[in-house]
């Protein structure tokens, strides 16, 4: 197994194990670069959260920062996560590329990662553990496209100059 297939895995084992329940995030989700994530965008409050996604989510027990998954199944990391710094949204992503998902341009997760410098430009890449992360610059927000094995395998906004990495 490769240094990338490990990371993943090891991604995903951290992530079932960070997940005590499931939730319900969108069966198809928009991002809209730079706004937000299936209607969750930087900066909302927890109960803002709470009422776009709803209130079924798991609490991630070892995270440095409170972090809620939302996913379709308990226990299986498929959906989207939520992290929070003074009760507020600093970073929200999709988890393990949930089918449906795209941007109001028409990139969808699974698609070629090269569909990204297509549609958006050249933009910045960072590495990650297993996988890396481009990022498209805003004033307060960046958008991050993860990819996998040269497939998007997840959208992300976070705070200007933060890690993408999860």
């Amino acid at each position: 197994m490769g240094p990338r297939a490990a990371g993943a895995l090891a991604l995903l084992g951290a992530l079932v194990l960070a997940l005590p329940a499931a939730g319900a995030p969108p069966k198809r989700g928009e991002l809209v670069p730079g706004r937000s994530l299936a209607g969750v965008g930087i900066g909302m409050r927890q109960e803002q959260v709470l009422q776009v996604w709803g209130k079924r989510h798991g609490v991630c027990r070892k995270c440095p920062d409170r972090t809620w998954y939302f996913n379709y199944r308990p226990f299986t990391p498929e959906g989207a996560g939520v992290v929070f710094r003074r009760g507020r949204v600093v970073h929200v992503f999709t988890v393990w590329r949930p089918s449906g998902w795209q941007t109001r341009e028409g990139l969808v997760l699974g698609g070629p990662a090269s569909e990204v410098s297509r549609v958006y430009g050249s933009l910045d890449r960072r590495p990650c553990t297993g996988y890396y992360a481009l990022l498209k610059p805003g004033k307060r927000v960046e958008t991050a496209f993860y990819i996998f094995r040269d497939k998007v395998w997840g959208f992300g906004l976070i705070l200007k100059n933060a890690s993408p990495c999860l």
